[in-house]
């Protein structure tokens, strides 16, 4: 080699190194992070928190934000609103993260929508799904956004799939006493009846609540044809146990939580053919699904993961903010990511859909109708209930305007 193609390499190989080094040193992009890790909650919480940390993992893999290494600062809300609260206080005002990805229960979110609001500090959620969320504030002046389904959403769902798909009339609510409860008891009967129909019974209860049987009874006492149960993992695993002790033979129907692996751990497996609404099922056919839930599993290790949906909503909503901070040039102040997060210029192909302007001026829920499917128990494990779903899910599904 001659003295200068010598000198040349050496050039390069210090340009090399010194990009290497600036970008080591560069201060983390510091991404906040708020979910139940502990209590009642936890196991869709520390569902999120498993996805959260694989996006983070992924992208410093990668490089980062242009050199800059994400960091995680996460905070454990309790399932408790004072709790949630405190943690988004620190977040926003001591710890100066960039932006927040966060919450998993409905009550919890709503008391700290107007730290986020206050501060002009965008709030990513990627779990919680009560209406109330994404509706605290106009969309156009709005810092709070959604990656979840909403519960108006899945309560029209679900209401449309038992009334008008399998013709059943007589239909049973059950709800529990939580504030995530009321909002989809008040959405079932809001369908119901504009379809001209009335609950056959309505029962209320209490979380913890040890059995449910004599609810059930009730339920076919009434000539209930199927339940529709509005709750949380421990209190749906209780329904199946008593919808199989009371010989319900009706089916059973809830919202996103059904699916919980302690669903069916806590029923014994007698949520065997409970059905619920899903934004992502397991299916070997989708090569790109398949291969998260494999790099999910080898980052969770020995820890469970109670809630695909949890974990991969929180995944694509770090990976979503990464390109909301890419268009803004690295501006993360509130307004910028905001505008970025309204008008993303690029699809996001996700584990869970690709997402194509899911965000706008007026919208700030990234879910509409046709990107949710039914989901069934089948012996442990969720599956479609309908083959011609698992077809329609492995293609771009676009907001309809719904």
């Amino acid at each position: 080699m001659t003295p200068r193609r010598l000198l040349v390499c050496h050039a390069g190989l210090a340009a090399v190194l010194a990009l290497f080094t600036a970008a080591a040193s560069a201060a983390p992009l510091r991404v906040g992070f708020i979910c139940p890790l502990s209590g009642g909650s936890g196991d869709f919480g520390n569902s999120a928190r498993l996805g959260a940390e694989l996006a983070v993992k992924e992208i410093n893999e990668v490089g980062g934000y242009m050199g800059r290494l994400l960091e995680l600062v996460a905070r454990d809300d309790k399932a408790t609103p004072d709790e949630g609260r405190r943690a988004a206080e620190d977040l926003v005002l001591n710890e100066k993260v960039a932006f927040t990805v966060g919450f998993c229960n409905t009550g919890v979110a709503l008391k700290s929508l107007d730290v986020f609001q206050a501060h002009q500090h965008v709030l990513m959620v990627p779990v919680a799904t009560g209406s109330a969320v994404t509706a605290a504030y106009p969309a156009a002046e709005s810092y709070v956004f959604r990656l979840s389904p909403r519960d108006t959403l899945q309560a029209d769902f679900l209401v449309r799939e038992v009334a008008q798909r399998r013709g059943l009339k007589r239909i049973a609510l059950f709800a529990d006493r939580t504030a995530y409860g009321e909002g989809g008891l008040n959405d079932l009967r809001r369908f119901l009846a504009a379809l001209g129909l009335q609950p056959v019974q309505v029962s209320r209860f209490d979380l913890g609540v040890g059995s449910l049987e004599s609810e059930v009874k009730a339920a076919q006492a009434a000539g209930a044809e199927a339940i529709i149960a509005y709750s949380v993992g421990p209190e749906l695993a209780t329904l199946a146990r008593a919808r199989q002790a009371a010989r319900f033979g009706g089916p059973l129907l809830g919202p996103w939580p059904m699916s919980f692996k302690t669903v069916w751990d806590k029923s014994g497996g007698a949520a065997e053919g409970a059905m619920m609404v899903q934004s992502i099922v397991p299916d070997l056919s989708n090569e790109r699904r398949m291969s998260f839930i494999a790099r999910l599993k080898r980052h969770a290790g020995d820890a469970p993961v109670a809630s695909l949906m949890a974990a991969a909503q929180t995944y694509d909503a770090v990976h979503l903010m990464l390109r909301a901070v890419f268009q803004s040039r690295g501006d993360t102040r509130g307004p910028a990511l905001k505008a970025a997060l309204e008008h993303l210029e690029q699809p996001y192909a996700g584990v869970v859909t690709t997402h194509d302007r899911p965000f706008s001026m007026q919208d700030h829920d990234a879910f509409t109708m046709n990107m949710i499917w039914l989901a069934v128990w089948r012996n442990g494990a969720l599956q479609f209930v309908y083959a011609d779903d698992a077809k329609r899910a492995s293609v771009i599904r676009r907001k309809d305007g719904r």
